[in-house]
């Protein structure tokens, strides 16, 4: 079967859905990590409160809520990978057994496309999960790193290292969170790429309610508004 072959089974209307699709991906990671200096996202405000956690954890004696709080963020992103690692594994064995989904597709009245067609369909949603794997395990090493690099911060508040280490173990932080932050929009937009199975327009709508969300999460969210608030304007 050849390209042209596949392509007449797709609409102009998929084709706008995808091209919706990774659009918006592509761009609301860009806008969230380059926003307006007026106006900053909240993995911006983190970034800034990740700086000031490693500030104030050189004077803090003993670090054990540090250590702790660097092993719940390994944690999360372990077990983010693991869940991502298994979805892939689904997807690939459904592709292995498309007579399944044509069965479901038969009895929701989708019509009755060749097994490519699906194929296609899945391969996108196992893309989506392959990126958010692959960034999961890199933001878990690097918070490995960053575990690493707090332990090398010298207990003495006056040694000339002890702030430079802190600063460097905040910026691996916001490296590794970085990357957390990109698998988990990889992750939306995987959950999003399943709507295409019904169809162009449910993709279509999918990839604009997920792109919604984020934008709301990120600059128009409640813990926002907290975050931007200073402590004189928090006390009652």
């Amino acid at each position: 079967m050849t390209f042209y072959d596949i392509a007449r089974y797709f609409s102009g209307f998929d084709a706008a859905g995808l091209a919706v699709m990774l659009t918006t991906w592509f761009w609301i990671g860009w806008r969230i990590e380059n926003p307006h200096p007026d106006r900053p996202s909240v993995s911006v405000l983190m970034n800034g409160y990740r700086r000031e956690w490693m500030r104030q954890m050189v004077t803090r004696q003993p670090r054990i809520f540090d250590s702790q709080v660097v092993g719940l963020m390994r944690q999360g992103t372990a077990f983010f990978a693991s869940a991502t690692m298994l979805a892939i594994g689904g997807g690939l064995a459904l592709i292995g057994n498309l007579a399944l989904l044509q069965d479901v597709a038969s009895d929701l009245s989708l019509g009755a496309a060749p097994e490519i067609v699906w194929e296609i369909k899945l391969v996108l949603i196992i893309a989506f999960l392959a990126n958010a794997f692959l960034k999961f395990v890199w933001s878990h090493r690097l918070f490995g790193y960053c575990a690493i690099l707090v332990a090398a911060v010298p207990n003495d508040p006056e040694d000339p290292v002890a702030f430079p280490r802190a600063a460097q173990a905040a910026e691996v932080s916001i490296t590794a969170a970085r990357s957390f932050n990109k698998a988990m929009r990889a992750t939306y937009f995987s959950l999003a790429a399943t709507a295409w199975l019904l169809g162009p327009v449910p993709l279509l709508i999918a990839a604009l309610a997920t792109v919604t969300m984020l934008y709301r999460r990120e600059f128009s969210s409640r813990s926002r508004l907290i975050m931007l608030e200073t402590p004189e304007n928090t006390q009652s």
